[in-house]
């Protein structure tokens, strides 16, 4: 089975290819796309086997200076073509660009599926961390485009998909657990939205949204909803609402921030997905949700866990000798689930 597997923007495009590819279109995909970026490096991986595979680069302004070894692992296990796009990073640049990027360059190469030579009807997303939830929303953007391909799966590994609450279970259990700590975590979340920093001990203390605000989304997103040996601690109280705060922070309730509270008649709509949670993450308890949410409205869920599992380690698989075996299996978890569908 062929499949190209397109990273655009930090989540990827898998899709069907023709057996007889000889390796000279990629090159054609690249200069497509680029078409559509504001000067960004394409990298391009393809394999006709796991032991035989190549990579072609479109170098410009910014480069993908990340995930070289996911790509790569990702292309030879599955024998897939790789296109990874870059993009314009947080915080230089502010909300909505990342999702306007990736919406953007998705819908160019949906749209040039033909001239790609590739099956309309196997399109797959993936993304990890803050690809993982853009992800998801361009899934949620696109189940109403009729005259577009249906995405056919989507893979979320340790997705950040909401932006509303800052003191879930796993934020408390794992505020301080690198490679991404909870002030570091906030710090890129208000620089991304352009609120000020200063809101921290407002927006940890859950005093930044109204009580009906909480009231709405707490079907999704109370702790009811996540596996009792998932929650070591329990929830602080809520603080009265700092009225300020609101009025500066309420872009967080914005879908494109936070996918997780979309509409149930979105949700029910989305494809077949993997989501890959770490123990020790932050945003261990997004991926609980949002798997609880797809199961509740009928959505196929193939779910992993991985115990000893920390926010980021894939990127270890670009350090050699150093890597984390756990890299290597969320990356063969997600192979799996291609070749299974």
């Amino acid at each position: 089975m062929d499949f190209l597997l397109a990273l655009v923007l930090g989540s990827s495009l898998y899709l069907r290819v023709a057996a007889e590819f000889d390796g000279r279109w990629p090159r054609q995909i690249v200069s497509s796309i680029g078409l559509c970026r504001y000067g960004g490096r394409i990298d391009c991986y393809w394999a006709w086997s796991r032991r035989s595979w190549g990579q072609c680069q479109l170098a410009s302004r910014n480069e993908c200076k990340t995930h070289h070894g996911l790509r790569s692992h990702l292309c030879k296990e599955s024998e897939s073509v790789v296109l990874a796009v870059g993009f314009r990073k947080m915080l230089k640049h502010r909300f909505p660009v990342i999702v306007r990027d990736f919406m953007v360059a998705t819908i160019h190469f949906l749209k040039s599926l033909n001239t790609c030579g590739a099956d309309p009807a196997w399109v797959m997303v993936c993304g990890d961390s803050v690809g993982g939830g853009v992800a998801t929303i361009v899934c949620q953007n696109l189940v109403d485009s009729s005259d577009l391909p249906r995405i056919r799966a989507q893979i979320l590994i340790y997705a950040a998909l909401q932006a509303l609450d800052f003191r879930p279970p796993s934020y408390q259990q794992n505020k301080d657990v690198p490679l991404l700590r909870q002030n570091l975590a906030f710090c890129r979340w208000c620089g991304y939205l352009d609120i000020s920093p200063s809101w921290k001990s407002t927006v940890l203390k859950r005093a930044h949204l109204p009580a009906k605000v909480w009231e709405k989304y707490r079907k999704w997103l109370g702790s009811e909803n996540i596996p009792e040996k998932f929650k070591k601690r329990g929830y602080t109280p809520h603080e009265p609402l700092n009225e300020t705060a609101y009025l500066e922070t309420n872009v967080i309730l914005d879908l494109t921030n936070s996918p997780l509270i979309a509409d149930d008649e979105v949700v029910s709509q989305l494809p077949r997905s993997c989501i890959v949670s770490c123990e020790y993450d932050i945003f261990q308890d997004h991926s609980q949700l949002y798997k609880k949410r797809l199961e509740d409205l009928g959505v196929p869920v193939t779910w992993h866990h991985m115990e000893d599992g920390f926010h980021g380690m894939s990127v270890t698989l670009d350090l050699g000798c150093l890597y984390l075996p756990c890299s290597v299996r969320i990356l063969n978890a997600a192979v799996h689930f291609i070749k299974e569908l």
